[in-house]
């Protein structure tokens, strides 16, 4: 019996920061790791406000400088994400309860997480949106949402393969 992939929604404010750099940064790892075929990966915005338009050119540069391609345009998540993406990830505290509120009620195991849930130095468990800020702050962003979704996919590894069993 063939297993379906692994589907990975990350999630912050508008999709032009924070969120379509993880979904680069996840796909290139997943990639180096040669399990394409075990994942889909996704991201989108709580907020319909940048739809339609490619990743901030700070968050596009930042990935280029380190090896990682930003494509796709911004969109929405959708009530139907929700159902369609086994694991929900967010950015940050208020991207996640904008999460919660849309799903209604959400049965099952927890799908629902920070990414820097994962982060080996986890801070305050959230990725700072570097929107309004300079060029250091995608940097620091960078760097958390390597380390963080490089942990996320040590953890989906092992619960893929049946070494450990947390939701």
């Amino acid at each position: 019996m063939e297993q379906s992939a692994i589907r990975v929604l990350f999630v912050c404010l508008g999709n032009i920061c924070r969120s379509p750099l993880a979904e680069a940064v996840f796909r290139r790892l997943v990639q180096a790791r040669g399990l394409g075929l075990h994942y889909k990966v996704d991201s989108a915005g709580t907020g319909a406000w940048h739809a339609g338009q490619r990743p901030d050119c700070r968050s596009v540069e930042v990935g280029r400088r380190n090896g990682v391609r930003l494509t796709g345009r911004a969109r929405q998540v959708e009530a139907l994400d929700l159902v369609n993406f086994d694991y929900i990830i967010a950015m940050d505290r208020q991207n996640l309860a904008d999460l919660l509120a849309l799903s209604h009620s959400h049965n099952g195991p927890p799908r629902f997480h920070l990414l820097r849930e994962f982060d080996p130095n986890p801070g305050d468990t959230q990725v700072p949106d570097p929107y309004f800020g300079d060029a250091d702050g995608f940097d620091r962003v960078y760097d958390m949402v390597l380390r963080s979704c490089s942990a996320l996919l040590t953890y989906l590894e092992k619960k893929r393969t049946g070494t450990i069993d947390r939701a």
